[in-house]
């Protein structure tokens, strides 16, 4: 008898541990228009060791994103990865988006991205596929910015894409 409530206490710690321990995947993207400078900048935070994960899996290469040692062709992956992943669209017209670059903060990477020449626009269609292709579960949350009004889109495997509309903000 004993051995059998010490076994269900394993398992049920054992369960406990992975319950507690189960990761979730989420990115959070921060988008903001600075009409003065026509512009929108834009920043979002994944997890190091997941897409860490997605561009070796992507591309068969083998990198190491830390602040500390980086190594492999880590930008060029990572330009490439949003290109295919992220994308805006205003007032029905595509968007260039240019990566800027990237720092580390403890377990995450922020990563900055810039469109330039912009005018005012009243609609603004998104696409954030971000690790999506590794993890069906995965959650990208997505806020926009533009002048005192803000809106948020939770974006995930089976509804990559929406659209804010912002009206008259202008």
């Amino acid at each position: 008898m004993k051995k059998a409530v010490l076994l269900v206490l394993v398992v049920f710690a054992s369960l406990s541990f992975k319950a507690i321990a189960h990761k979730f995947y989420l990115s959070v993207t921060e988008i903001e228009y600075k009409k003065e400078k026509k512009e929108l900048q834009i920043v979002s935070k994944v997890f190091i060791d997941d897409f860490k994960n997605v561009l070796e899996q992507r591309y068969g290469e083998s990198i190491t994103l830390s602040k500390e040692a980086e190594a492999g062709p880590v930008n060029q992956l990572i330009k490439k990865y949003l290109a295919s992943k992220f994308q805006i669209s205003v007032d029905g017209k595509s968007v260039p988006l240019n990566y800027l670059g990237k720092k580390y903060d403890k377990d995450q990477l922020v990563l900055f991205v810039q469109a330039e020449d912009l005018e005012a626009f009243k609609e603004i269609r998104i696409t954030n596929a971000v690790l999506t292709d590794m993890f069906d579960d995965q959650k990208n949350v997505v806020n926009v910015k533009i002048g005192h009004q803000v809106k948020s889109l939770m974006l995930r495997k089976d509804a990559e894409t929406d659209v804010l509309n912002f009206g008259d903000w202008f």
